[in-house]
């Protein structure tokens, strides 16, 4: 097992950077009043509906420039882009992958995330269920170890489909995390940005876009950022991070069901590129 303690050393530099486009967001949210990590238990949502989109920095800036009175953002030590590091686990052959890739509709993803500013780290199984609802269970690890020790084999076996000792690390992932709170539902919203992965020597980048989520007890239409996804034109769209991770990183694995998603990806960071932010 790999340790997250033992990413290569660039790629702590590479997300400590920050990338074109991100220092204006990072003023902008500045408007924002702030919540703090142990006023968040509120809003967990451990058990929820998400949705999820797929936009342009740019575009980013200016749904938040309007909502910026809706939603509080999470401070963690004066920090409101936080960094994020995860770990993917799966089996040799991508079973839980292929349960994402073939269209299941309950599917599973075993993972340890470090809180990076926060010093938290959790092992996490992320379960979607039939009725498309997301429940994640978590176990606290005092260290961001990556070796499936006994109690972690045993959180594992009770949460997940697979044998624990037939999981193997697959890839690593990290990201900045702006975190939302809505004033007037239960409502949390994830922006990640600054997404990249790798394997081995391979390391692969998604500059340029952010992965926004929209986490509620109950599906509704009813928040101030889908209506700025809407009024911006952005569609809702699937994303996992670990399936572009292996998308991007491996080749022999089945892809086609991900193609139309992933070139959606690389036109967003192209056009991104093209038009870059306005300073």
């Amino acid at each position: 097992m790999v340790a997250i303690d033992q990413l290569p050393e660039h790629v702590e530099d590479d997300a400590r950077q920050t990338e074109p486009g991100l220092e204006r967001i990072e003023r902008l949210l500045a408007r924002f009043e702030p919540i703090g990590l142990d006023e968040m238990d509120g809003v967990a949502l451990l058990d929820r509906t998400d949705t999820k989109f797929i936009l342009r920095l740019s575009q980013l800036h200016e749904a938040l420039a309007r909502i910026a009175g809706q939603y509080q953002v999470l401070d963690i030590s004066q920090t409101r882009l936080n960094h994020y590091r995860t770990l993917y686990f799966d089996t040799p052959d991508f079973a839980l992958y292929h349960q994402h890739h073939n269209g299941l509709r309950a599917r599973y993803k075993v993972r340890m995330r470090e809180y990076v500013d926060s010093e938290l780290a959790y092992w996490e199984v992320k379960r979607k269920t039939n009725q498309e609802r997301t429940v994640k269970a978590r176990l606290q690890t005092p260290d961001p170890i990556g070796r499936l020790a006994t109690q972690v084999d045993d959180f594992i076996d009770a949460h997940a489909p697979v044998d624990a000792q037939d999981l193997e690390f697959k890839l690593w992932n990290t990201f900045q995390r702006i975190t939302l709170v809505s004033k007037h539902q239960p409502e949390r919203l994830t922006l990640d940005v600054h997404l990249a992965f790798g394997c081995g020597d391979a390391v692969v980048g998604l500059p340029g876009i952010a992965i926004a989520e929209v986490k509620q007890e109950r599906a509704s239409r009813q928040s101030d950022f889908i209506a700025q996804m809407r009024r911006l034109g952005v569609r809702s769209s699937q994303f996992s991070k670990y399936c572009a991770g292996v998308y991007m990183l491996y080749d022999n694995v089945k892809t086609n069901n991900f193609k139309a998603r992933m070139r959606l990806v690389e036109k967003l960071m192209q056009e991104e590129s093209d038009h870059g932010p306005v300073h």
